[in-house]
């Protein structure tokens, strides 16, 4: 009796092992986390870059869209700096208020171009973000043509406008 007892409780056990062991053992894929668009995504200190890529029709200047949140209780202002065509670093610099996000390139959201670059449409463009004393992170950007759901989003001729709210991009010539 004890017999057929201990080879009926080790076919359920052997049965449950069987059908259910691997997710004993494997990472679960929904903890990952991930990019889910087309953009880069990264920290620098308390502020979060997500979504962040460019769209150009000549690889010459450049819109940015993504979205900057500021998790922290200070204002910051992210320096963006990047290299043109001829091999000048020039830094954009975008205010993020406390507790904010800022989205930039969007339909009706603040307009980021980085003007007179050398990006190549299906590449990645080197991009390095910092502010304050946090240690800055390089992003590759990818770079994609106006089609399909960024076809509004191309940049104009015309300069950056002068923004409405809250993040003021302003080009000035790195060091």
């Amino acid at each position: 009796m004890f017999a057929r007892r201990a080879a009926a409780l080790s076919i359920a056990v052997a049965l449950m092992l069987g059908t259910s062991g691997c997710t004993f053992f494997a990472t679960q894929a929904t903890l990952i986390e991930y990019a889910p668009s087309d953009g880069v995504q990264g920290t620098v200190g308390d502020v979060r870059v997500l979504n962040l890529l460019g769209i150009t029709e000549d690889g010459t200047n450049v819109s940015l869209l993504g979205n900057f949140v500021n998790n922290s209780t200070d204002d910051v202002k992210v320096k963006l700096q990047y290299e043109t065509a001829d091999g000048k670093k020039t830094t954009v610099t975008i205010g993020v208020a406390a507790g904010t996000t800022v989205h930039t390139g969007g339909d009706g959201d603040e307009q980021l171009v980085l003007r007179d670059v050398d990006a190549k449409l299906g590449g990645l463009y080197t991009i390095y973000l910092q502010y304050g004393t946090h240690e800055g992170l390089a992003l590759e950007v990818p770079i994609l043509e106006p089609r399909f759901e960024y076809s509004e989003l191309a940049p104009g001729e015309e300069p950056t406008p002068e923004p409405t709210g809250t993040p003021l991009p302003t080009e000035t010539p790195a060091p």
